[in-house]
């Protein structure tokens, strides 16, 4: 298996989430001049060219030379653009006699279309979100039966440079996890943008709203990762009967905003079962 310091890895696309990984590989040995990424756009392939010094192509084939002699080929391409990516990733995979492993970071596409429309059936899932952009992204990893023991290492150690990876056994859990943290994030954003708001609307300013949100948010997120506590223990220590504390979660409670949460991520997990059969069956 290779080390991340003699690894050698294409993208196929590269956007936000390629530029993360590609930063978070590089800063643990990853080199330079073994990292490719194919996308039709030129403006991302100078920004990745200029600030990385990465090797970028404007289409799969004609990054198909390198892509022969790498050990992972990541699809970072929207889930509306996947098929079209896999088909051209396919025709370049079909002249290989060992293809190297394939991982998506696209929502909902489901594995068995990916061994379908790529001819290949060393498939890893993944899904990151968008803290990798920091190194602190969570990333949830499915690998069909196919995949070996050296090939789910090596998926989690390109996943570890931008967070944290947690494997699951049954591919419906992606659908779970792209509910919990890969849109998780815009839950905790529309939080802090309510709880800024509130701090407004009681008299602070702006900049001592958006301070006090974000550091109390950031904080108490620490807190509950250093602690063995669970987060109902740690939120009963905050909560004195009959305190402020206790005043505004009476609130929250009476909106039984637990359970509204738990909608929102059922939600969550049902539309990505659902883009994945969409995507299936174009």
């Amino acid at each position: 298996m290779s080390t991340l310091s003699t690894l050698k890895i294409a993208f196929i696309g590269g956007g936000n989430m390629a530029s993360a990984m590609i930063g978070g590989l590089m800063k643990q040995g990853v080199q330079a001049k073994h990292i490719y990424v194919a996308d039709p756009f030129d403006e991302t392939r100078q920004r990745l060219e200029r600030d990385l010094s990465i090797i970028a192509a404007a289409s799969v084939d004609k990054l198909a030379p390198h892509i022969e002699s790498c050990d992972v080929v990541v699809l970072a391409v929207k889930p509306q653009q996947f098929k079209i990516a896999a088909n051209e990733l396919e025709q370049v995979l079909k002249n290989f006699s060992t293809p190297p492993l394939c991982m998506s970071v696209a929502a909902g596409i489901k594995s068995t279309d990916m061994v379908n429309w790529l001819g290949h059936s060393r498939i890893i899932r993944a899904m990151p979100n968008t803290p990798a952009l920091i190194g602190e992204g969570m990333t949830g990893l499915y690998a069909n039966p196919q995949v070996n023991a050296t090939d789910r290492q090596l998926a989690s150690n390109i996943c570890a440079a931008v967070g944290k990876v947690v494997w699951v056994e049954s591919e419906k859990q992606m659908d779970d996890i792209t509910a919990v943290s890969g849109s998780g994030p815009a839950y905790v954003f529309a939080f802090l943008e309510a709880l800024e708001k509130s701090a407004i609307a009681q008299g602070l300013n702006q900049e001592q709203a958006r301070l006090l949100a974000i550091q109390t948010l950031q904080g108490a997120a620490k807190l509950a990762a250093n602690s063995s506590e669970s987060p109902a223990t740690l939120r009963e220590k905050v909560t004195s009967k009959g305190g402020t504390t206790f005043a505004a979660l009476q609130v929250l409670e009476q909106s039984d905003w637990s359970a509204i949460l738990m909608k929102a991520v059922a939600a969550a997990s049902q539309r990505s079962a659902e883009m994945g059969q969409e995507f299936s069956n174009q």
